[in-house]
């Protein structure tokens, strides 16, 4: 019985990541679509001998992407800092509390 509830956990968990991760990639490729977009719009608005490096060129890019990195790190820098255990162990570590305060 325990193994099938483990089993049952790790699908779970794996379900978790890989929502994670379709949202990342959706998110990723709006950004690029978008922002390919906003280039050609702005290219076709250049005056003539106007630089297309313009800060305000940049701006929705440069602000999104910041948005966009936050993500990224959101979706993987945990397993790297804490290792891909990391969720079971506290998962593990918050029932064992959860039994141990209902006997109390």
């Amino acid at each position: 019985m325990g193994n099938l509830n483990s089993e049952q956990i790790r699908y779970e968990e794996a379900v978790k990541k890989v929502k994670k991760l379709k949202g990342f990639y959706t998110h990723s490729i709006v950004y690029v679509v978008i922002n390919i977009m906003f280039v050609i719009v702005n290219v076709q608005n250049l005056q003539p001998g106007e630089s297309y490096f313009q800060f305000k060129n940049f701006f929705t890019a440069f602000f999104w992407g910041i948005g966009l990195l936050a993500h990224a790190m959101a979706t993987f820098v945990p397993y790297f800092i804490l290792g891909k255990d990391w969720e079971e162990r506290k998962i593990k570590e918050l029932m064992e509390k959860e039994k141990a305060n209902k006997w109390e």
